[in-house]
């Protein structure tokens, strides 16, 4: 069996330099055909002697040439491909539609940072209380407008409110929210410890920062088209 592949090789491999060989001939033998026409039979002769010198059939000859042709061909046709490729430029917006666009794009980021700043991580902050409302004479507003939150440490607040009257109400709103907060009374403020973590309030907190992120994403991409179909609108105007 190895002897066998052996001999189909080396013929193959004689094929293929006889086919190199020959093409650089008939050029010569064509020219002398043409010009010498006494010498038309020998030069017949002499291309199929050599043809046949080999012991293999003659159209092994004509299938490697028409490989070597199909091959050149492949690459004219991948030269082509490339050649047809052309990179697409981004169409100018001009700048009022851009500078639009860019405003919406930095209302959303800008609502992504304060609902982020709502979250109760295991660290103190001044922001993490801005969202709870407070009813008090009758009037429901954010914390942030009757009283003032300060650091007192990395974990704990200090909510002191403008009216003094209104701590019952404050310290009701602070229990009440999701932040799971436990004020204390000292004086005419509320003293306020940050918890530490749980494994059940950080999977709370994964999934409400993947849905506030998910709403900026949705936000940006809404007024990215909006601008896009208003610029189009101005092209056609235009035309």
């Amino acid at each position: 069996m190895k002897a066998m592949m052996a001999v189909s090789l080396r013929c193959a491999s004689t094929a293929r330099n006889l086919l190199l060989r020959n093409t650089a001939n008939f050029g010569k033998l064509s020219f002398l055909r043409h010009h010498f026409s006494p010498l038309k039979s020998i030069l017949d002769t002499s291309v199929l002697d050599t043809r046949s010198s080999c012991n293999y059939p003659v159209a092994v000859v004509d299938f490697l040439r028409e490989s070597r042709r199909g091959f050149a061909k492949g690459r004219k046709s991948r030269a082509d491909d490339d050649d047809t490729n052309t990179v697409e430029m981004v169409p100018d917006i001009g700048p009022s539609v851009k500078a639009t666009a860019l405003s919406q794009m930095q209302a959303a980021i800008d609502a992504l940072s304060r609902e982020l700043s709502k979250l109760r991580t295991g660290r103190a902050s001044a922001g993490m209380l801005d969202h709870i409302i407070i009813e008090t004479s009758g009037m429901k507003m954010p914390l942030n407008h009757v009283a003032v939150v300060s650091v007192i440490d990395s974990q704990t607040l200090s909510v002191t409110p403008y009216d003094p009257n209104a701590l019952k109400e404050l310290e009701h709103a602070i229990v009440s929210s999701p932040l799971g907060l436990n004020p204390t009374l000292e004086g005419q403020r509320l003293i306020a410890t940050i918890p530490p973590l749980t494994k059940e309030h950080i999977q709370a907190m994964c999934k409400v920062v993947a849905k506030s992120s998910e709403v900026v994403k949705q936000s940006i991409r809404r007024a990215r088209q909006k601008n896009l179909k208003r610029r189009e609108r101005d092209a056609d105007a235009a035309a």
